[in-house]
């Protein structure tokens, strides 16, 4: 049989006499016992010669270096026994990178010579069809575009399935918005998967609140069924809808809300929740892992992670009252709103309320209540009472008039807690128990966290000199607390 599937031109002659073992056929170069040494001698694949290929030419003479026996210049290709498996071209993968099986390789036109090796394996006599033969392309092309018609089909779906859930009217609320079906439970390593590790711990403590207004996000905190929220989300609702992480739907009681502090608290039964852990007696630092959990649009159980941007952020709300707040970059969008701010150990250490948006959607700068102010003002609302915030009794700009850090005292209100401190007018205070001041904001932020009659020291540079000074707090004014 020869490489190229054709009969030989014309049939050799018959030798005269027995050819030893390993002789090439007749007919070629060599044919005598003593060319055994050349590379013909030791193939007993070796083809006889056809009209399409010339035969190699008569040995070279003595004159001539000798060409190296596995390199003949005419041949027209090694033999099968001395050519290693070829590598499969790529040219099969899909656009992803991902292979199509089972279609055999099929290798460039230029890249394979006639009648030359396999391409598909360790070649093997006799050799695999050559690439002008159209018997096995037949199959491949077909197999193509019954592949092609599948990736065109299945992108068609997945466009399809986008444009289900993005409205081109530009609605912010996903109507019916089904829960995410039950995750079976894996094991995450915290060290190479952080996020994913605070996930599984904290999403199964939040829940998602419905109202009649509307829907947000709250964190199940105590064993009796107390859950953190934002009064904002409640609203002026007395009962609400509580919604698990595994679907469950239950009416929860409100009772009570903060606006001042954007504080409420819902108390359930009949749901099977963890409590989360709250990170009360740690401060979050800028740049640590931060992971938000909430229902965002309505999409319940839903997990962004980033970064604390800042701490002591001051925020001022509509009834007067500043929070410093923690900002974050992981994604807070409406619904998010009292969901979880955790850190890479599974601790809240915010409750989610707001952003910084002109457009109404996330822009990366968002804002969590410190647990420690939103917890306090949960306990003082699960006691039925008001939460009182506490002040100083100073004003001043927001913005120091030499450009100092630190807030500046313009005056003091006669009988407040600082005239009785001894705070005066023109003082520059720089620190609150042990917390730098940069701003007027920053100072009345911290402040509000406290309660009254809670006792401060407060760092006051005067004529050059720092002072400290103890105050006692006392209550400010503006209350938004209210409960049932």
């Amino acid at each position: 049989m020869s490489w190229d599937h054709e009969p030989p031109a014309t049939p050799p002659e018959p030798p005269t006499e027995p050819t030893p073992p390993f002789a090439p056929p007749a007919g070629e170069p060599g044919g005598a016992p003593e060319a055994a040494p050349t590379v013909e001698a030791h193939d007993p694949f070796r083809p006889a010669p056809t009209a399409e290929v010339p035969p190699p030419p008569a040995p070279i003479p003595p004159l001539t270096p000798p060409a190296a026996p596995s390199e003949p210049p005419t041949m027209p290709a090694a033999p099968a026994s001395s050519v290693p498996p070829a590598t499969p071209v790529p040219s099969t993968a899909t656009p992803w990178g991902d292979p199509v099986a089972p279609v055999a390789p099929v290798p460039p036109v230029a890249a394979v010579p006639p009648g030359g090796g396999g391409f598909g394996g360790p070649p093997t006599p006799p050799p695999l069809p050559r690439h002008d033969d159209p018997a096995p392309r037949k199959p491949n092309k077909a197999l193509r575009v019954l592949v092609a018609a599948i990736v065109v089909v299945g992108l068609f779906g997945l466009g399809f399935g986008v444009r289900s859930i993005i409205d081109d009217n530009g609605t912010t609320v996903v109507e019916g918005a089904s829960s995410v079906a039950s995750i079976p439970q894996v094991t995450i390593d915290p060290g190479s998967e952080p996020v994913a590790a605070v996930a599984q711990v904290v999403s199964p403590s939040v829940v998602q609140i419905e109202t009649t207004e509307g829907l947000g996000s709250g964190v199940f905190y105590d064993a009796s069924g107390l859950i953190m929220t934002n009064a904002h989300v409640v609203g002026t609702a007395k009962t609400v809808t509580v919604r698990s992480a595994e679907g469950k739907a239950v009416d929860g009681q409100v009772l009570g809300a903060d606006t001042g502090t954007d504080i409420a608290v819902v108390k359930v039964s009949g749901l099977e929740v963890p409590a989360a852990s709250l990170a009360t007696g740690t401060k979050p630092a800028v740049g640590q892992i931060a992971v938000a959990v909430g229902s965002p649009y309505g999409l319940d159980q839903t997990v962004t992670s980033g970064i604390v941007s800042a701490v002591n952020r001051p925020v001022d709300n509509d009834k007067g009252v500043v929070v410093n707040m923690i900002q974050t970059d992981a994604s807070i969008n409406p619904g998010n709103s009292g969901g979880a701010l955790a850190n890479r150990d599974g601790q809240i250490i915010g409750i989610n309320t707001a952003i910084f948006s002109q457009t109404g959607e996330n822009t990366g700068i968002g804002f969590a209540i410190p647990i420690a102010t939103a917890k306090k003002a949960a306990d003082q609302l699960v006691n039925g009472q008001s939460v009182a915030k506490a002040g100083l009794g100073l004003s001043g700009p927001s913005a120091t008039p030499n450009g100092d850090a630190g807030a500046y005292v313009q005056s003091v209100t006669p009988g407040s807690a600082a005239d009785q401190a001894g705070i005066q007018d023109g003082d520059l205070i720089v620190d609150v128990d042990g917390t730098d001041i940069r701003s007027f904001d920053e100072l009345r932020g911290l402040i509000s966290s406290h309660s009254p009659g809670e006792t401060v020291t407060v760092t006051v540079v005067r004529d050059g000199q720092r002072i400290d000074v103890q105050v006692t707090l006392g209550t400010l004014s503006t209350s938004g607390s209210s409960g049932n």
